[in-house]
């Protein structure tokens, strides 16, 4: 699919901020601009509706978000009609909360940032015709993001001194789990990817066949969090579990791989090794699941950081995790280990922010705003978007012209 760049004028304020940037420092990627660009981000690809505006300085001027941990938890999973009709719901409500925690209105903003895929189509197409609408109303430049690039950009959020290019990004979430380079902004290298689940969701199929309650709080809730929770009562050891992807045939591969932990979980329930019911049970065989795919992706991960150095000619600048396994406590501690090992600094977004966000959606937009890669007002949701294929889609950068 080819993306042209919106032909129609732009905003006064857009055009002096972005079309600073792009005359004095486009080819060094430097941020260098009289003021602080502001820009509203929009957020609704699986179950969580999300906004917030973020300025070019890393400052989050106002976030407001709503999830869906209670309306899902007696299907055990998140129903994609559910998810549209609570979207359709607080979509105006997070924006209005955005913009009031920011004290600020549409006309005061210079782009708007939506997620444009992957995701649920039912979710996409909510926060796609929210953000073009509202763009198209202000006259704003619209930014699609890619989800995932929004996840692998957001440690650089008021930290781009230090989390410069080219560096590793393990993303690790309930719908992807994949190591890849991040060369620059719209630039990767996919390195490793998971064959079969993501991370995410076997966290996710593992509490469900633990019985385990879900979280339902606002912040940090849903199976995951819950299954980590009572991990941290259990004893890894009691439990024997299969390191996935270890034989002579797998084992110098870097891809990931979570079904046959999650099946063998699911043998064991069966034949009545444990009991779900039984709270020592859930423990430990929660702890050793956790534990188990912790060092399944520190050492994929270890592999990543090696097929990387070897593409890159030269060490990455650092070692980025995030996506909402990310913000686990055993699965960060795991690779820091790994990044001590190998000399390379880890850098983790606060843990609110690894899950789905608006801030990430914004950053996401701020970054792409300062090289001109813009959308017209008729972009539509993609529901499946390979990442390394993003910098193929013809995008037309700016000029200085602007």
């Amino acid at each position: 699919m080819h993306i042209a760049a919106i032909r129609m004028p732009l905003p006064t304020c857009a055009v002096r901020e972005v079309g600073h940037y792009l005359r004095g420092v486009c080819t060094t990627h430097r941020a260098s601009y009289p003021k602080s660009l502001r820009v509203l981000g929009i957020e609704s690809s699986c179950d969580d509706t999300a906004a917030a505006v973020v300025a070019s300085d890393g400052q989050i001027l106002g976030e407001c978000s709503h999830h869906q941990y209670a309306v899902h938890e007696e299907h055990g999973g998140i129903v994609p009609g559910l998810a549209a009709n609570e979207h359709l719901k607080n979509m105006p409500l997070v924006l209005h909360g955005a913009l009031k925690a920011a004290g600020m209105r549409m006309d005061e903003l210079d782009a708007v940032a939506v997620t444009r895929g992957p995701g649920l189509p039912s979710s996409l197409s909510v926060c796609v015709a929210a953000g073009k609408a509202l763009a198209a109303a202000h006259s704003l430049p619209l930014v699609g993001v890619h989800h995932m690039e929004a996840h692998a950009l957001m440690a650089r959020m008021g930290n781009e001194q230090s989390v410069r290019f080219p560096y590793l990004c393990l993303l690790i979430s309930g719908g992807h789990t994949m190591s890849l380079v991040v060369h620059d902004v719209n630039e990767y290298t996919l390195i490793g990817t998971t064959r079969d689940d993501s991370v995410g969701e076997a966290f996710d199929k593992v509490a469900r066949e633990l019985q385990i309650p879900w979280i339902v709080a606002q912040e940090g809730g849903g199976p995951g969090p819950a299954l980590e929770r009572i991990a941290c009562r259990g004893d890894p050891s009691r439990f024997r579990m299969p390191m996935p992807m270890n034989k002579h045939d797998s084992g110098s591969s870097p891809d990931f791989s979570f079904s046959g932990i999650k099946a063998h979980i699911k043998r064991l329930r069966e034949i009545g090794a444990f009991d779900p019911l039984c709270q020592r049970d859930q423990a430990d065989i929660a702890a050793a699941f956790q534990l188990t795919t912790t060092q399944h992706l520190c050492k994929k991960t270890a592999l990543a950081l090696k097929h990387a150095k070897i593409a890159l000619g030269a060490e990455a600048a650092c070692l980025v995790a995030s996506g909402g396994v990310a913000s686990n406590q055993t699965v960060r501690a795991g690779l820091q280990r790994l990044a001590e090992k190998h000399n390379v600094p880890l850098v983790c977004p606060p843990p609110r922010l690894c899950t789905d966000n608006g801030v990430m959606i914004a950053w996401a937009g701020i970054e792409r705003l300062r090289r001109g890669l813009l959308d017209p007002y008729t972009i539509d949701f993609i529901q499946r978007w390979p990442l390394d294929q993003l910098k193929h889609m013809g995008y037309e950068r700016r000029s200085s012209s602007f």
